[in-house]
Formats: C-alpha cells, sequence, structure tokens
C-alpha cells in the first residue's frame, strides 16, 4: 500500500540537527511520505539560511502541487522576517495545502490565515521528536495532517512572545470573537506580565471571545521573586483589559503540546 501523504519540511527559523529527519521517516513511513528541504540544513548566523532561502524553500514547496501539506521544521526565530512576503508570492495550489507549525511559525500561521488560507495548525514540529515523548508529539502531528481536525470554535494559538510581536503588524488577523490560547517557555514572570500588559491593551485582542493560557514551563526564578503565578497574572491583564479569562489550554512548549486548528 502506498503512503498517503507528501509532507515538505522547511525550516523558516532555526537549522534543524542532522539526526531528525531519519527518526521522523522511521516513525511514519507507513503513513506519509516527508521531504526534507535541503534549506533545512543551512546555517547563516542564527538562521537556517539567509532571509531569501528561507523565503524561497518556502515558497518552492508551497506552490508545488506534488506536495500536500508543509511542515515547519522547528521554531527559534526568523519567521518573522519572511512571512509577509513570502506569502504574497503562494497561489492558489499553495491554498489547498495544510500548515502545521508552532513557536515562531506563528508569524506564518497568522499571515496565512489572514491571507485566507483554510487548513491552518497549530501543533508539534518535527524537531520535537528530541524532546521526552517526542514520539508521541510527531505521530500527532502527523495524524493532524492526514486529517486535519474541525475546530469547534474560532480559534487561535500562538506563543506569547511571537504574539506580542506580530500585533499591528501586515500580518496579524482578525482576533474578531476567536477563543485565544497563548503559551510561553523559558520567561520570567515579570517579561509574561510585560507582554500581557501589551497583548492586552490591544483593541484588537479586546475583540477576542476570550483568553485561554496554556502551559509556560519552566519559569526561571528572579530575585526578587515577582510574588505571582503565572495564572495569576493572566487573569489580573483580562480583568483590567474585561477580556473574558476561559481557562487552561493545551498547548506549550512540550510533547503534550495539542493541535489546535486556526478558524
Amino acid at each position: 500500500m502506498g503512503v498517503e501523504l507528501k509532507i515538505a519540511v522547511v525550516a523558516p527559523s532555526n537549522r534543524l540537527p542532522d539526526e531528525v529527519p531519519d527518526r521522523v521517516r522511521a516513525l511514519v513511513r507507513d503513513r506519509a511520505e516527508i521531504v526534507f528541504h535541503p534549506q533545512c540544513f543551512l546555517s547563516s548566523g542564527h538562521f537556517a539560511g539567509p532571509d531569501q532561502m528561507r523565503e524561497n524553500a518556502l515558497v518552492e514547496v508551497a506552490n508545488d502541487p506534488a506536495i500536500d501539506a508543509v511542515w515547519f521544521a522547528r521554531g527559534g526565530y526568523g519567521a518573522g522576517r519572511i512571512a509577509e512576503t513570502a506569502i504574497a508570492r503562494l497561489g492558489d495550489v499553495a491554498r489547498e495545502k495544510t500548515y502545521l507549525g508552532y513557536s515562531d511559525a506563528g508569524f506564518l500561521l497568522a499571515g496565512l490565515h489572514k491571507a485566507g488560507f483554510g487548513r491552518v495548525l497549530h501543533g508539534p514540529m518535527p524537531a520535537d521528536i528530541r524532546r521526552i515523548g517526542g514520539e508521541a508529539a510527531v505521530s500527532r502531528a502527523v495524524d493532524a495532517l492526514l486529517a486535519p481536525p474541525v475546530a469547534d470554535r474560532p480559534q487561535y494559538a500562538f506563543n506569547l512572545t511571537v504574539l506580542s510581536s506580530l500585533l499591528g503588524t501586515a500580518i496579524e488577523p482578525d482576533f474578531s470573537g476567536r477563543a485565544l490560547m497563548i503559551e510561553e517557555v523559558d520567561e520570567h514572570a515579570y517579561r509574561i506580565d510585560r507582554m500581557l500588559f501589551h497583548v492586552t491593551s490591544q483593541p484588537a485582542i479586546r475583540r477576542a471571545a476570550g483568553l485561554m493560557l496554556g502551559r509556560c514551563d519552566p519559569v526561571p526564578d528572579n530575585d526578587p521573586d515577582f510574588g505571582e503565578e503565572v495564572e495569576a497574572i493572566a487573569r489580573y491583564w483580562c480583568a483590567r483589559s474585561h477580556i473574558p479569562y476561559l481557562g487552561r489550554a493545551d498547548i506549550g512548549h512540550d510533547a503534550d503540546n495539542a493541535v489546535v486548528r486556526f478558524s
């Protein structure tokens, strides 16, 4: 029996470790063909190749009719530098594909959904196979690429730093009426507080149906201690901004990171 899906992996942010492709292919070979673009393994300072090469790789696979889905390799930093110009180069073929990633890939997820792309998913990436329990995360992601979940409500999911950074830019999507899930990793409590001040102050965010808090672990120690847990911080800024607090979300920088369809 042939595989059901051809998935292209590109790295719009940081370089993908060399050992990841073999481990991912071995795990999912009976369900999907995974093609890792050579750009994933380039190195240019902080990035997986220069901006133009990262952009060209994404545009190439997205516009390729032989590719069914585009899977972002890993997070880090760099997707925001190419998101607006890359999305402007995508044609009708690209609109039929599913796109999956999280963390720094949130810049692309936001821009794609704003541009009317219908199958945009927050969820695990190939590099997550290196985590404890990463095989389950990668398998969950491939399941979602094979059969994208149906969203039961309008919703978005973002890393908090990425969300704060994309507000007011050309790739900011419409938050009106949507449940907004946020997560964070390795940020001090005072920095989370500062970002939530900025995010919840935005009129666009205040039109959301509410905010849900994912996992923010680990939160580094600080001297002096901030004095509030992350959920208390989220509740505080929601109350000040009259944004409903909708409870916890099952997302985060870990192997349990849930797949969330943008809708």
